[in-house]
């Protein structure tokens, strides 16, 4: 073939991708293959970032290059960018897959319902009742409390914590919470 220039890649993955397509030439797409994948696994790894499913990604993009070779068209681009759009088209859904199904009965999703007007008022009643009977606890009784119940502290760590003995943590959370009972049943 004297005379003629050599063939850039495009047109060489031009006329792989037409006997892939026309005739189902396995050393064609074997060519095809070794030009593209190499730089297709490492565009599918960057996407995923999981080795395992990019690499099962960009063999799933060769199978469909193998499979919709015909439908390529030259008047719309190069051969990689039809390639690369059907692996980023095969990632989404990828990735679609991989999302959990929304349950619209979820509670999360549920809005809830409009309280009522009187258990609303209840409601802010206890509210105030429960802040009331809190602010007439003694400091080191409110102290343990919020380590205990807000903070979730077990007694041990509370004790080495506040530097006390650990039968005293105990004791300042039982009266804590006896007055806050007999507090909130008075203001009933």
């Amino acid at each position: 073939m004297e005379g003629q220039e050599p063939e850039n890649d495009q047109t060489r993955l031009k006329r792989l991708l037409e006997a892939v397509a026309q005739t189902r030439d396995p050393a064609a797409f074997e060519e095809l293959y070794k030009h593209i994948y190499p730089r297709l696994r490492s565009h599918m790894r960057r996407l995923a970032k999981d080795f395992v499913i990019a690499d099962e990604l960009a063999q799933e993009v060769m199978l469909a290059v193998w499979r919709k070779a015909e439908q390529y068209d030259p008047a719309r681009g190069q051969v990689s960018t039809w390639v690369f759009r059907i692996a980023r088209n095969l990632y989404i859904d990828s990735l679609r897959r991989r999302m959990p199904e929304l349950d619209e009965n979820d509670p999360a999703f549920v809005p809830q319902e409009e309280i009522a007007a009187d258990r609303a008022i209840i409601n802010a009643q206890d509210a105030q009742a429960l802040t009331t009977a809190l602010g007439s606890l003694k400091d080191e009784h409110l102290e343990v409390l919020r380590l205990s119940y807000f903070e979730e502290m077990p007694h041990s760590a509370i004790s080495s914590l506040l530097g006390i003995p650990l039968g005293t943590v105990k004791s300042r959370i039982r009266m804590a919470c006896e007055k806050l009972r007999w507090a909130l049943q008075q203001s009933r």
